[in-house]
């Protein structure tokens, strides 16, 4: 199964039944990578890593806005079995600017409101709002 599907689905299924936490096992950094980004722009609270070695694992601290959740939804767009690259000219609002999208760049993970003003495309992960 594709892990970045499998952490997502987590994060859905924890709001889904309003849990502030969810432990994602097992580490990568890829995983890290895009929850550090949610937090950046304001989707999660707070991403920890915790452990050493084999047992590694990620703490991800929930937002939810009168308490309903902050991610009302996320869809993985690039899957195992079809990989979605675009151009940058391609590279379209997600929900009118409301939510974003997560694209892997040459130079890194970054949302497609970045990756617009630095001119990069990339292999689009995910779409979030």
């Amino acid at each position: 199964m594709d892990p970045i599907a499998d952490m997502l689905n987590s994060i859905n299924n924890t709001q889904a039944i309003a849990k502030s936490q969810v432990v994602i096992s097992p580490f990568s950094k890829l995983k890290f990578e895009i929850l550090q980004l949610l937090k950046k722009e304001n989707f999660i609270l707070d991403v920890k890593k915790k452990g050493k070695g084999i047992e590694k694992k990620i703490i991800v601290d929930l937002k939810y806005n009168d308490g309903s959740p902050a991610i009302s939804k996320i869809r993985k767009i690039s899957k195992p079995g079809r990989r979605v690259y675009l151009p940058v000219k391609k590279i379209k609002k997600v929900k009118s600017g409301y939510g974003i999208a997560i694209i892997s760049t040459s130079s890194g993970l970054t949302t497609n409101k970045e990756a617009k003003k630095r001119k990069l495309g990339g292999e689009v992960i995910c779409e979030l709002w």
